[in-house]
């Protein structure tokens, strides 16, 4: 048998986060840390699932986050990395503090993976 499920579907919210539920969140992981993700939204006060809380941490709350366009040293990093690691994003998200792997990955896709790959046939290219 399976894994219980984390949260009980009926009672959750789901959707947009409020200013409150950001809030709550952000004074429980003051206080107590991160932990079990799966028994936080109740200790926490909030109807959230708890992966959905785990995921509003990580990718927006933590202090840490750094916000706004990517740096030009972070831009050759990702490139660098992504020859060697390939799509091994939270790898590559662990060479540069502040930013997560949904971002790099994001931030990948949209804007470098057509480029590098237009540069890669150019200097490599097939017979057909």
């Amino acid at each position: 048998m399976g894994r219980s499920p984390c949260c009980e579907k009926a009672h959750t919210n789901k959707g947009a986060w409020t200013k409150e539920e950001d809030d709550r969140l952000i004074a429980y992981i003051r206080a107590h840390g991160e932990g079990c993700w799966r028994s936080l939204p109740k200790a926490a006060g909030l109807l959230r699932c708890g992966k959905s809380c785990r995921l509003r941490w990580i990718n927006y709350l933590r202090p840490d986050l750094k916000r706004g366009n990517f740096t030009e040293e972070e831009d050759e990093l990702i490139i660098k990395l992504h020859s060697l690691l390939g799509n091994k994003w939270s790898l590559i998200a662990g060479r540069l503090p502040g930013r997560t792997d949904n971002e790099i990955k994001n931030y990948w896709n949209t804007y470098k993976k057509k480029a590098f790959e237009q540069r890669n046939r150019s200097c490599n290219p097939q017979a057909t």
